[in-house]
């Protein structure tokens, strides 16, 4: 079984910054991209970056610049730096895993539990 454990949301005043940790645990041969998404209240979930395992990230337009997604391969981890963090970035943040596989014959995706961001002054 995979799990996904994610940390390090929190509150912080605009124009700060927060920094997002999630690791994947299991029996896990390999991993082919691993994200962030997030989802504020009364709005879709929506992919804010992602990262392959031969390290070519992906950003949405609202945190480019201002997020920087990275990837631990040895460890399963994947991090998110948010710098310059804004009111609009408030949201539940979850971590992804597409393109799990733990044998040869499997090929699932993994979702974290979410952790809070809250911008605000």
């Amino acid at each position: 079984q995979v799990q996904l454990v994610e940390s390090g949301g929190g509150l912080v005043q605009p124009g700060g910054s927060l920094r997002l940790s999630c690791a994947a645990s299991g029996s896990i041969f390999s991993i082919y991209a691993m994200g962030w998404h997030r989802q504020a209240p009364g709005k879709q979930r929506e992919l804010v970056a992602s990262i392959t395992g031969g390290g070519s990230p992906k950003y949405a337009d609202s945190v480019l610049g201002r997020f920087t997604i990275s990837r631990d391969n040895a460890k399963n981890a994947v991090y998110l730096q948010m710098n310059n963090l804004k009111p609009e970035d408030t949201a539940v943040y979850y971590c992804n895993a597409a393109g799990v596989r733990t044998s040869l014959w499997d090929n699932d995706d993994y979702w974290g539990q979410g952790t809070q961001v809250t911008v605000s002054s």
